[in-house]
């Protein structure tokens, strides 16, 4: 009987503790919250879904999960913040996370509206195959600077040595595996990217055997590289499975001879099936394929998409796992200003 009265002092303690400002993990009010309004985001605009996965790895992966990607300015770095970051050219989703705010309150932090957000979305692209726990009881930034952004973010244009190192950055406390890399990078089978992230890839005279000739032509015809010459800045999807009938019949894409699942917006394994036949928009992408470890992963992932959704549910948990670095952390009452503004 004492023993179980222990064990039972000791889960409240923990689920006392689990949150800063009183709200616990079996705070279902918040979580119903988060999941209605992302649910009807992605119901109203399907590209709301992947924008939040991709604000979760630029928020978490610069000073850990602490909000500051969303801060439009502080009193440390003015108006330059994460937002204005090249690596950040694109983010979206922030409007969602005010509202979400609104709804929630003063004593939910804007880091785990994004954190909580993201799963969601998650679960929803992948038809609720891809599902992770996550607690609450992140504090927000303070400080939102675009250089550290630019200078932590991994870049389109990474080689594999690079991103092995970027994942790695021990000192940043990161610690992901190259296995964790190649599984978050699968993120990739949704979204979009713009020109200025994969021309170098259509200009210079790149081999086949590192992007399909006939993915090339397309790229190059729906977004010529001279446009940024001109000031435009053109997006594509980053997977062909979900570009127009006509465009992947011009880049010779038959996602059914491929396997593929061809429902498009779908959170699937398709970005491994894509990368090991060249038909993919980054040259960080296609690196994967240069390292046999990360290979022989691209490989399994795409034969075996259960252990795929398994490996990627595991790393999104750490990534919203990353603890904040700041050593001034609040609560924001508006997601986009400090408390002191």
């Amino acid at each position: 009987m004492k023993l179980k009265v222990t064990a039972a002092v000791v889960l409240a303690l923990c689920v006392l503790f689990t949150f800063h400002a009183g709200r616990s993990a079996g705070d279902t009010k918040f979580e119903v919250t988060v999941r209605k309004e992302v649910e009807n985001a992605i119901r109203h605009n399907a590209r709301i879904g992947p924008a939040l996965v991709r604000l979760l790895f630029h928020d978490c992966w610069v000073n850990g999960c602490d909000g500051s990607v969303l801060l439009d300015e502080t009193p440390t770095d003015g108006t330059n913040t994460e937002k204005k970051a090249a690596n950040n050219i694109g983010l979206a989703g922030f409007e969602l996370i005010d509202t979400i705010k609104r709804n929630v309150g003063d004593d939910v932090s804007c880091a785990d509206i994004v954190v909580f957000a993201a799963r969601d979305a998650t679960s929803i692209l992948s038809g609720g195959k891809i599902t992770y726990p996550v607690a609450g009881g992140r504090m927000d930034g303070v400080v939102s600077s675009a250089a550290i952004a630019d200078a932590n973010l991994p870049e389109s244009n990474f080689d594999f040595d690079q991103l092995r190192e970027n994942f790695a950055a021990p000192r940043r406390g990161r610690n992901f595996t190259v296995d964790e890399l190649v599984a978050l990078t699968g993120a990739h089978a949704i979204g979009v990217s713009h020109l200025s992230s994969y021309a170098d890839r259509l200009t210079r005279k790149t081999p086949a055997d590192e992007i399909d000739s006939s993915y090339r032509a397309a790229l190059n015809r729906r977004t010529p590289p001279a446009l940024l010459k001109q000031g435009k800045n053109p997006t594509v999807l980053n997977n062909v499975r979900d570009e127009a009938d006509a465009f992947q019949k011009e880049a010779r894409y038959d996602a059914a001879a491929m396997g593929v699942n061809p429902t498009r917006q779908v959170l699937d394994n398709s970005f491994y099936h894509n990368t090991l036949v060249n038909k993919v928009l980054f040259e960080s992408d296609w690196v994967l394929l240069t390292d046999d470890v990360a290979n022989s992963k691209l490989q399994e992932y795409r034969d075996n998409p259960d252990k795929w959704r398994s490996d990627f549910a595991d790393a999104m948990a750490k990534l919203s796992n990353q603890p904040a670095l700041g050593k001034k952390l609040e609560i924001r009452k508006n997601c986009r200003f400090t408390n002191k503004q």
